[in-house]
C-alpha cells in the first residue's frame, strides 16, 4: 500500500451505495462494512480509485474495481452479480474474500490472492504478476494468456486451465481439470496432483517434479518436456510427438511415438510405434529391479 497509514485515510463506513460510479476516483480511503447493491443498479462503484482499503464489504453490482491502483480488499464478498469485478487494476491484495462473478480479474498487474474462494469462469485472463495461495478456485479457462504467475496450495476445479500462460510456478496444489497448460511456456509444477485429460499439449518448457498425473493421453506435442520422480495413472497414449526426458515411478499404460528423448519407467503396458507423421527417435527404458533397490 501507499505511504499513508490507516489513520491518514478517510473513513467511509456502514453505508450502502447503488448509484453509478458511487465512489468514483476515491483517494486514500478506508471503506469498511459497506454494501454495494440496490435498485439504482449502478456500475463502476470504485473506478479509477487508488490507495484504498476495502474491508468487510459486500458487492452485488458490476465492474466495481476497474482501473484501481494500490488497493487492499479483505474479508469481503462479491456475489454472482458482480461481473468483471477487477479489470485493469494494479498492485492489489485480496485476502479472506469470495469472488463469485464471471470474469473476476482481467488485464491486471501484480494482484495477489490469499485464503480466498473463487467461483468465476474466465478468471484472471491476460494478467501479469498474479499469485494465489491457500485458495480454492472453481473456473473454466482460468489464467488464460497470463505471465509471471505463482500458485501455492491451491485447489482448482474447472476445465481448460492455464492455456497460453508464460512463466508459471505451481507448488503443493491439486488441479482437477482438462486440457491444462495447452500452448504454455516455461511452466514448473512441484509436488502437485494434476488430474485431467490431454495434459500439456503443445507446451514448451513444461517441467513436472514429484507430481502425480492422472488422465488419458497426457503430454503430447510437447517441446522441452521434463518429468522428475512423477507417477502416472490412467495414462494411455502418452508423449506422442513430444521431446521428452521423463523419470516415472511405477507403470505407464502406454507410450506412443515419442519424438525424441528418453522415458524411464518401472513398467510400460505397451510401447506403440504406429504410422508416425514425423521422425520419432524417442526411447523407452524399463528399469531393472536392481536400479530400484
Amino acid at each position: 500500500m501507499g505511504d499513508n497509514t490507516m489513520t491518514d485515510r478517510k473513513k467511509i463506513e456502514n453505508q450502502q451505495f447503488d448509484a453509478e460510479r458511487a465512489l468514483y476516483f476515491s483517494r486514500h480511503c478506508e471503506i469498511r462494512n459497506c454494501i454495494f447493491a440496490g435498485p439504482a443498479d449502478g456500475e463502476s462503484a470504485l473506478k479509477e480509485s487508488s490507495d484504498i482499503v476495502v474491508d468487510r464489504c459486500r458487492f452485488s453490482l458490476r465492474y466495481p474495481l476497474w482501473h484501481v491502483k494500490n488497493f487492499e480488499m479483505k474479508d469481503s464478498g462479491m456475489d454472482a452479480c458482480t461481473r468483471a469485478a477487477v479489470w485493469y487494476a494494479e498492485d492489489g491484495t485480496i485476502t479472506d474474500s469470495v469472488l463469485s462473478g464471471i470474469k473476476a480479474i482481467r488485464e491486471c498487474r501484480n494482484i495477489s490472492l490469499k485464503n480466498c474462494r473463487v467461483d468465476s469462469d474466465e478468471f484472471a485472463w491476460k494478467s501479469i504478476g498474479i499469485s494465489a495461495e491457500d485458495t480454492y478456485i472453481h473456473s473454466n479457462y482460468s489464467f488464460l494468456d497470463c505471465s509471471d504467475v505463482r500458485i501455492r496450495n491451491v485447489k482448482l476445479d474447472g476445465q481448460y486451465t492455464c492455456q497460453y500462460v508464460n512463466h508459471l510456478e505451481i507448488d503443493d496444489s491439486d488441479f482437477n481439470t482438462k486440457d491444462a497448460f495447452w500452448h504454455s511456456s516455461n511452466v514448473t509444477v512441484r509436488n502437485s496432483l494434476i488430474k485431467g485429460e490431454y495434459l500439456g499439449w503443445f507446451s514448451d518448457g513444461l517441467t513436472l517434479i514429484d507430481c502425480k498425473i492422472d488422465g488419458t493421453q497426457p503430454l503430447c506435442y510437447c517441446r522441452n518436456l521434463v518429468l522428475r520422480n512423477c507417477t502416472m495413472e490412467n495414462a494411455d497414449l502418452a508423449f506422442e510427438y513430444s521431446d521428452v526426458n521423463a523419470d516415472i515411478t511405477g507403470n505407464i499404460i502406454s507410450v506412443k511415438n515419442p519424438k525424441s528423448g528418453i522415458i524411464r519407467a518401472d513398467s510400460v503396458g505397451a510401447i506403440i510405434h504406429d504410422n508416425p507423421v514425423m521422425e520419432c527417435t524417442g526411447s523407452v527404458v524399463i528399469r531393472k529391479k536392481e536400479e530400484k533397490s
